[in-house]
């Protein structure tokens, strides 16, 4: 009783009440050291005494038991204390727990002692204590006949090895002989004992040295017995204990072969005693599985992965046999989201094993993994998320073509659906997955079944886009650099790459599938559609949506990350894809061609392959880009931008040619220029990768933008140094270029070729050779300005190809040309850039016009009427520029050639020759008056008159112009030069016959020419008559007018004729001037005449009626306003009162004094303020006061002499002031004015306007052309 003793002390009075309660026969001989001294006060000597004691019921001992483990967990320090103080006691507390254990058969007390044993262990950390323990575990179990009572140390040993694992190592090491006691407590007829025999070979085997030393017990004689354990097993402990235990076991690869070798499992039953252990580990596995309780099964699912991770080739094969795939799909509907993970994991290892598949397991489970990924999708695991993309991606990869997967549209519908929303998801990881997923998906044999759901594909692959350009348009916060902010955006810029790459590969993928499905005629469209409704569910339209899903989402997500990071995996795929799309979509492979170009992917292209593909490196990016670069070219090449369609001869070279150069071209942008450059003998294959390089810097040139291509690729003066150079080395080795290559010589050329940079002559000349070695230049035309500036502004090359240039030039413009023609005078708009060109082009050499009048004559009518404006607009525009005499020279030969070979219908010689004549007329125009005709001028009154003359009425293309033509060649010379020109034109009979016919055509209501012609008409047989008359010129033919009808056109005016009205007027002025004496122009009556009246004979041969009738039809001309026709009436009527005041003077004074005047007046003056300043206005007033008319004039006179003092003078133009300084003398001449403050008035008016209207120049511009009609304004208004 030494324990008794030492702990003797307290007495009786003094004793803890609670103490007292535990042993109260004892507690008073106990030191106070061995009570605790916190709540629960337990005595560690009461409990010693107590526990032990036969006589205190089971009810006390679980009390104290009870107690010291919640003193255990509340105060363990303490606790440890007062366990610790003396070894001696704390070895004998813990037999003495030992053996309570052993010896009661009450379960609560059984797990309170091995609770307080456990803590206490941990606690106290004793070597001495846990050998104590071990030792009384060891002689406990090797002193039982039978393992009936062993289930309380199997359980403190299992229990004790997991609270301290380093104890698993020390019982096998010291105590291996409990091994055999172990196995026999594993075929022991009680599931309690076999279920801790389980645990402690769990922890055992959990600690990898015990495992080893442990390997033979396993292999000998635990394996087959564990097996068969565990296959029999009932209750859930056993199962749960002995899957524990194999899932310990299932981490050495070791035992993994040992439990799936079935004849190491019979071998092994056969040498221990018990059931052989024949149930292989599949089975076993199987039947967990299969058990309702989901605890067992996701252990079983666990337990499988486990095994499948050491080796799914060697072991899936045992499992697929089991049919164990077809229950994993069976739980994957399962709510657990523990089991369904499980599953996930079991399944994608299985996935590995061809057999899976073969055996259809995957058809069988499809629909339940897609139902499964939709449900999950529902749910905030991402980490189930991403297991069940992975098993998804890992079927759609991995199951065969022959297989197919989906059976039903609807099928694969759903499976799409599942897709797009797990790649809509905000998580990224889940997001990544569904797109390897969808990678898969996209594959021909999983979209056969009929109809093929073209609109859900276009659904995916969007969602699909969308979500990576979202990503992609994510702000990255970048900070200095080392900076950990800026760390993480690096990392953030390798994740969008990888997301990017992907999403790529999903797109490629699509685009593959739509070119796998051109070969197949079944799934062009749905044959489901019905024959009225629109078509979208079709192949052509899903292969428009990648071709437009690729240029507004795909490039631009491609260049925003090339921008920011350079992935050459990521360029691969992109451009793999960029070449299928000229497969898909054939009919659009040129728009998209030209806009790649635009964009400056050959440019791109070069740059990867310059980057990554030196050497051997990158080949497949090489390859990929040089396969990109040919079709693109190809397809430029085919539909050219600017130049005409290549044979297929041309088309076969460029395609030969890019075949074997692209994949040779990996160099920077100047050591391509150094290539072109080399003088020296230059190799084939050196030669083809030349021809190669200019094709694609022409190319480039062609689309690209022009000042980012220089910067940023190749130096403009360099590149056209290059090419000089290139063409130099073709002459010295005698050799010729493919025609497309030396296109893009003399491209490159012109366009990088500076203003103050000439063309070495032997550049030229080695041009010249190649071009006239050439069989049609159109073959080696560029459209462009720089080119056309090339040929033209080299004389050598102009000489001989200017022509050629030309015309072409001017069949490829598309400028707006009709609305150049449209703007006549230089209030100019802007020119087309192209037009400009040329101008400057023209304006540096005028005999290139030259050129351009043969074009007019040659050419086809489209190009000859567009050379027409731009030479029209060019002298319009540049009035300095001297080219009359030029153009003259140049047409007065070809109207020659024209008039001898064509005799008389040279109409019909040449279409373009309407052209030609308006050409000239306009030249003429714009002459300056007063100048002298020369020899030229009166040769081209000749033969323009000559080809009038072999004209019809009806030729009004050829009349107009040349009309125009005679008319200012009239108009706009000296007084000597009329003389002479007249006298030229009168001499032509046909030419006067001419002008009789259409002067008649005039009052014909059918097959009248064009108003403009007969108001030409009416012009030169004006002025014809006016010249014949002044210088008494010989007249060689005359022509009859029929006055009558000449009277009733303008008493009877028709509508919207105002200048033919004022070109007949002009004539009637003539012939009244004339007093209707003219040697060429008979004016006779209509018909058969009555005899004149007495009063009327003096006016012949005009009547007083005629005269009256005449008088009110220009006063409703004058009321029409309109200027140039009120000149040409107030002129006529000047003539008419001139011509009958001459002869009756009471009857001008009767015409002058009609009330009907005076009204006219009023109508004129209403026009506004000042509407008196109007020269026409003057001159009638004028004509009224000489006739003194001073009735209709009564107080129009004050009116203008008090305007004219209110009018600043400096601002009339000069016609109105010659005509104002007419009225006041005439007004001044009449003595109208009776008031002395107005005669005063008129004279300072008078001494005012008398210089000023001395010195008034003449219009600028006195020929103008209205519409098609050339009219000369002092022709019509003196």
């Amino acid at each position: 009783m030494a324990v008794r003793e030492a702990a003797a002390g307290l007495s009786g009075p003094g004793r803890d009440e609670e103490a007292a309660l535990l042993f109260e026969n004892a507690h008073y001989r106990h030191d106070s050291r061995w009570l605790l001294p916190v709540s629960p006060r337990c005595c560690l000597a009461c409990a010693l005494e107590l526990l032990p004691e036969p006589g205190v019921s089971l009810v006390r001992k679980k009390h104290v038991l009870s107690s010291f483990r919640d003193a255990l967990m509340k105060h363990a320090s303490l606790v440890v204390q007062l366990v610790a103080q003396d070894q001696r006691i704390c070895i004998h507390f813990v037999s003495m727990l030992f053996g309570l254990l052993c010896n009661v058969e009450d379960g609560s007390i059984t797990d309170l002692c091995i609770e307080v044993l456990i803590q206490l262990t941990t606690q106290l950390k004793l070597e001495q204590t846990i050998h104590c323990l071990l030792g009384e575990c060891h002689k406990e179990l090797c002193s039982m006949p039978s393992m009936r009572g062993s289930l309380a140390t199997l359980t403190l040993l299992g229990k004790l090895v997991d609270a301290v694992p380093a104890l698993a190592d020390k019982l096998v090491m010291e105590h291996g002989d409990l091994m055999e006691h172990l196995l026999r407590g594993l075929v022991y007829p009680n599931e309690g004992v076999q279920a801790s025999v389980c645990y402690l070979y769990g922890k055992l085997y959990s600690s990898p040295v015990a495992a080893e030393m442990l390997l033979g017990h396993f292999r000998e004689k635990l394996c087959p017995l564990f097996l068969s354990t565990m296959d029999g097993a009932q209750t859930k402990e056993l199962q749960i204990n002995c899957l524990g235990l194999l899932k310990q076991l299932l981490k050495y690869n070791l035992f993994v072969s040992m439990l799936m070798n079935k004849s190491a499992l019979v071998e092994s039953a056969e040498s221990v005693e018990g059931p052989p252990g024949e149930t292989p580990l599949p089975m076993v596995l199987k039947k967990l599985l299969l058990s309702r309780d989901e605890t067992l099964q996701v252990a079983s699912a666990q337990c499988i992965t486990a095994v499948l991770v050491h080796s799914p080739a060697k072991h899936a094969l045992a499992f697929i046999h089991a049919d164990i795939p077809e229950f994993l799909f069976e739980h994957l509907s399962s709510s657990s989201e523990v089991l369904v993970w499980s599953c996930y994991n079991c399944l994608i290892l299985l996935a590995e094993e061809p057999l899976f598949f073969s055996k259809c397991h995957t058809v069988y489970g499809i629909e339940s993994v897609v139902r499964s990924l939709q449900g999950n999708l529902r749910m905030n695991n991402t980490e189930l998320h991403k297991q069940g993309l992975l098993l998804f991606a890992e079927i759609l990869t991995r199951q065969p073509e022959e297989i197919k997967l989906f059976t039903s549209s609807a099928m694969c519908r759903d499976a799409g659906r599942a897709l797009r929303e797990a790649v809509s998801s905000p998580v990224l990881e889940v997001a990544a997955e569904a797109l390897k997923a969808i990678s898969a998906f996209l594959r021909k044999d999983h979209q056969s079944a009929l109809p093929v759901l073209y609109k859900e594909l276009q659904g995916l692959v969007k969602a699909m886009l969308s979500r990576c350009a979202d990503l992609s348009q994510t702000p990255l916060n970048w900070r200095p650099l080392g900076h950990a902010s800026n760390r993480n955006s690096e990392r953030a810029i390798l994740r969008r790459g990888k997301f990017l790459l992907n999403t790529l590969e999903g797109f490629r993928n699509a685009c593959r599938l739509a070119m796998e499905f051109q070969r197949e005629p079944s799934a062009q469209e749905n044959p489901f559609t019905a024959p009225s409704a629109e078509k979208e569910d079709t192949l052509e339209a899903f292969s428009e949506f990648l071709l437009s899903a690729c240029d507004s989402l795909c490039i631009p997500m491609v260049m925003r990350y090339w921008e920011q990071a350079t992935h050459p995996a990521v360029m691969e795929v992109f451009l793999s894809v960029l070449h299928s799309l000229f497969v898909i979509v054939p009919h659009m492979k040129e728009k998209f061609s030209k806009k790649l170009a635009a964009s400056s992917f050959i440019r791109l292209a070069l740059e990867l392959k310059a980057r990554f593909c030196s050497g051997l490196s990158h080949s497949a990016l090489n390859q990929v880009c040089s396969s990109f670069l040919y079709y693109m070219c190809i397809s430029l090449f085919s539909a050219p931008e600017k130049t005409g369609p290549p044979s297929q001869e041309e088309l076969c070279a460029v395609s030969e040619l890019l075949q074997h150069g692209l994949p040779q071209i990996s160099s920077r942008g100047p050591e391509s220029l150094a290539l072109l450059s080399d003088r020296q003998y230059v190799e084939e294959a050196a030669r083809q990768r030349q021809y190669c390089i200019l094709l694609l810097f022409y190319l480039a040139y062609i689309h690209e933008d022009r000042l980012s291509l220089v910067d940023r690729f190749v130096s403009k003066t360099k590149l056209f140094m290059a090419v000089q150079s290139f063409l130099l080395s073709l002459q010295d080795q005698g050799e010729r270029p493919p025609l497309v290559v030396f296109r893009a010589s003399i491209y490159l050329l012109a366009i990088c070729q500076d203003k103050d940079d000439a063309l070495d002559e032997a550049v030229v000349g080695a041009i010249r050779k190649f071009l006239e070695d050439t069989p049609d230049l159109h073959r080696v035309y560029t459209h462009h300005p720089l080119l056309l500036r090339l040929f033209l502004l080299h004389p050598e090359l102009m000489r001989r190809f200017g022509h050629h240039v030309l015309e072409l030039w001017f069949s490829w413009e598309e400028s707006s040309y009709e609305e150049l023609d449209s703007v006549p005078s230089a209030g100019q708009p802007t020119l087309p850039a192209s037009v400009a060109a040329l101008f400057h082009i023209l304006r540096s050499s005028p005999s290139i016009l030259l050129i351009l009048l043969d074009l007019i004559c040659s050419s086809p009518m489209d190009i000859a009427r567009k050379v027409l404006i731009v030479l029209k607009t060019f002298l319009r525009r540049n009035e300095d520029v001297q080219v009359g005499g030029l153009i003259r020279g140049h047409f007065l030969m070809i109207l020659q050639h024209l008039l001898v070979e064509h005799g008389s219908s040279p109409s019909g010689a040449s279409g373009n020759l309407p052209l030609l004549l308006n050409l000239l007329s306009l030249v003429q125009l714009r002459n300056e008056s007063e100048q002298e005709l020369d020899s030229m001028a009166v040769k081209l009154l000749h033969q323009v008159s000559k080809l009038c003359g072999t004209c019809s009425p009806t030729d009004s293309d050829i009349l107009q112009p040349s009309f125009n033509f005679l008319y200012c060649s009239l108009h706009q010379t000296t007084l000597g030069s009329q003389r002479r020109a007249a006298a030229v034109l009168l001499s032509s009979t046909a030419l006067i016959e001419l002008l009789e016919k259409m002067l008649a055509l005039t009052w014909a209501e059918e097959d009248s020419p064009r108003t403009g012609l007969l108001c030409s008409a009416w012009l030169l047989t004006a002025s014809f008559s006016a010249q014949q008359h002044k210088g008494s010129l010989q007249v060689h033919q005359t022509l009859s007018v029929e006055l009558d009808q000449v009277l009733k056109a303008l008493s009877v005016p028709k509508k919207k004729a105002a200048l033919l009205s004022a070109a007949i007027l002009r004539f009637l002025r003539t012939a009244l001037q004339q007093n209707f004496s003219s040697a060429l122009v008979a004016l006779r009556p209509s018909g058969a005449q009555s005899p004149p009246a007495p009063e009327d004979t003096v006016l012949a041969p005009l009547g007083t009626s005629q005269v009256l009738s005449l008088v009110i039809g220009l006063q409703n001309l004058l009321v029409q306003k309109d200027p140039l026709l009120s000149h040409a009436c107030v002129g006529c009527l000047e003539a008419l009162l001139d011509y009958v005041h001459a002869r009756s003077p009471d009857v001008a004074l009767h015409v002058a004094c009609q009330p009907w005047n005076r009204f006219l007046m009023f109508t004129l003056l209403e026009a506004g303020e000042n509407s008196f300043l109007k020269p026409e206005i003057l001159r009638l007033m004028t004509l009224f006061v000489r006739f003194r008319s001073s009735s209709i004039l009564s107080q129009e006179v004050g009116h203008v002499l008090q305007g004219a003092a209110s009018t600043d003078l400096s601002t009339l133009p000069g016609s109105t002031l010659q005509a104002l300084h007419g009225f006041f003398l005439q007004v001044q001449s009449m003595g109208l004015l009776t008031d002395h403050s107005m005669a005063q008035t008129l004279q300072a008016s008078l001494e005012s306007l008398s210089p000023r209207a001395s010195l008034a120049q003449p219009p600028l511009q006195d020929m103008l052309c209205l519409g098609e009609v050339s009219v000369s304004l002092s022709h019509i208004r003196d």
